[in-house]
């Protein structure tokens, strides 16, 4: 990806070079405790409904109540009957949850598009505003330096020829004025005849700089508004995310409980419906033990500088060396660091923690003031935050990846100010930091 915004930090080398996800992963990430929605902090915004998506935040509540206990399974048991009633109810719930699974991350993931569309549309923007800003500026300059020039070659006409003391003096007043100077030089045939080709340039250049000044604002104008698409995109694609998680908690939460149900229903031997529990305990207890193993394991990643704090409770969001620097890049097949720890740079409130196009899984922070940064190619599974959670600088908010429209396991580091990229290197430099 020809990532414009950013400096890429490749982490330090995990002992797991392996970036895909597995269950236990997912789920030790995502934690009892960790807020699943939150205030956004980008003021009031236009946000598309989950309906738009064909998601209804009802649907979860209205399978929770319908799920089987094992005492609904002993007694289906008991007769055929029963047993026939109870074996389609429980097929048609583990159907229905696949399919809201399916429905939820299929809508995500277009709501993930159309962010990642817009964020670059309004990236795009803001460099063609900057472009004709400072193009105009520079023909501003130039028809300043014209006129200046203009005025003291008919100065110096003047003086010579002893014509006339005043016009030395109207012209000498006006320098400071482009403008003014060359409304006066206009009308003045003797600078005209001696002078013409610098007075041209001036008023070429005048002409220019204002053109490209009234083009300059349109395409501010243009970068605001697709900034405010791109916010509003945000928002949906995030409702997305959350809806498809819940989805996919829901099924993990109850979709192996409801297969050891129907297994039990179908048995016709002397397996008992207690024995079946039993058995779906034992795995849960078995993978909450990974998961709090692996979460030690995670913990200890603070390697190669990560973390380390600078100044105004900044830290360095990695732990490596850099891969490459601010602006476009060519592919990069020699990055590091899957699995390594990512930390947040800096406390506040996260705005942003799903997949998002090139970027990958990407995690977006708002510190306050206007400040805010991202981070992308996370691993899959790699969050560690989820939407509307605070953060605390130095925090472990996800682990590095390859996801998105990468070329090797690292961290993609951005700083946004009011919305506008910035070089994420002078940035955190003046933090005291060195990435």
């Amino acid at each position: 990806m020809n990532e414009k915004t950013t400096q890429d930090a490749a982490l330090a080398a995990s002992a797991d070079c392996g970036c895909a996800p597995t269950p236990t992963e997912r789920r030790t990430l995502f934690r009892d405790g960790i807020s699943r929605r939150g205030a956004l902090g980008l003021g009031a915004l236009s946000v598309v409904a989950l309906s738009a998506f064909g998601i209804s935040s009802g649907v979860t509540a209205a399978h929770a109540a319908s799920y089987p206990s094992w005492d609904d399974v002993q007694k289906a048991k008991q007769n055929e009957a029963s047993k026939a009633a109870e074996v389609k109810r429980i097929e048609g719930l583990i159907q229905s949850l696949t399919q809201k699974v399916s429905e939820t991350q299929a809508a995500a993931e277009v709501a993930s598009t159309e962010f990642y569309n817009a964020q670059q549309a309004y990236f795009a923007a803001i460099a063609e505003a900057d472009s004709l800003q400072e193009k105009a500026d520079a023909q501003a300059a130039v028809a300043d330096e014209s006129a200046r020039k203009a005025g003291q070659v008919a100065a110096q006409l003047y003086r010579n020829g002893g014509d006339d003391t005043s016009l030395e003096l109207f012209f000498a007043d006006s320098a400071a004025n482009a403008d003014e100077l060359l409304a006066r030089l206009g009308s003045m045939d003797k600078l005209l005849e001696y002078n013409k080709t610098v007075y041209n340039d001036a008023v070429a250049a005048r002409n220019s700089a204002q053109s490209l000044s009234d083009q300059a604002v349109v395409a501010r104008d243009e970068r605001d508004r697709l900034q405010k698409i791109a916010e509003e995109k945000m928002v949906a694609a995030q409702q997305a995310a959350d809806a498809a998680q819940a989805a996919l908690d829901e099924q993990s939460s109850n979709l192996a409980t409801m297969q050891a149900q129907l297994a039990a229903l179908k048995d016709t031997t002397a397996t008992t419906v207690a024995g079946y529990q039993k058995g779906v305990e034992e795995r849960e207890k078995e993978r909450k033990r990974r998961e709090a193993a692996e979460a030690a394991a995670n913990a200890g990643g603070n390697s190669g500088g990560g973390g380390t704090p600078g100044s105004g409770g900044w830290v360095r969001p990695h732990g490596g060396y850099r891969s490459s620097g601010y602006g476009p890049r060519s592919q990069q097949c020699n990055a590091n660091g899957c699995g390594a720890a990512i930390y947040a740079a800096h406390s506040g409130t996260v705005d942003a923690a799903f997949y998002n196009g090139g970027y990958g899984n990407y995690v977006r922070i708002q510190h306050g003031g206007g400040i805010a940064t991202g981070y992308a190619h996370i691993k899959p599974g790699g969050f560690a935050v989820r939407n509307g959670q605070w953060v605390r600088a130095g925090q472990v908010i996800a682990y590095a990846g390859n996801t998105g429209g990468s070329f090797g396991c690292h961290l993609h580091f951005e700083v946004y100010i009011n919305g506008r990229y910035t070089n994420p290197i002078d940035f955190m430099a003046g933090k005291g930091i060195s990435v």
